[in-house]
């Protein structure tokens, strides 16, 4: 035997009734758009710093990996560590301030 079926209400929270809904202002709309798009570039800048992390130790495997790599690419690689290093540290520094 099968259970039987009934009709629910569609208690939808995502619609909001006209005669409570109030029109987003233009400056309460720029503030959130404003607040919206500082913290997309927040999470753009993040996504940079953990790339140019993940090409740091890409760099310091190359720069450590003896004769297999031609030596000016692990010259290159031990140096490029080095810059990446400084340039993690001066946007953490940078967005840590905002």
């Amino acid at each position: 035997m099968s259970p039987s079926l009934s009709v629910v209400a569609d208690n939808d929270l995502k619609t909001v009734r006209p005669e409570t809904a109030r029109a987003e202002t233009v400056a309460e709309r720029v503030r959130r758009l404003q607040a919206e798009a500082r913290q997309l570039a927040k999470d753009h800048i993040g996504s940079l710093i953990a790339a140019m992390s993940d090409v740091e130790k890409m760099a310091a495997e190359i720069a450590d990996g003896g004769e297999a790599y031609p030596a000016g690419v692990r010259d290159l690689a031990r140096r490029f560590v080095e810059d990446c290093e400084a340039k993690v540290q001066t946007l953490e520094a940078i967005t840590a301030r905002t």
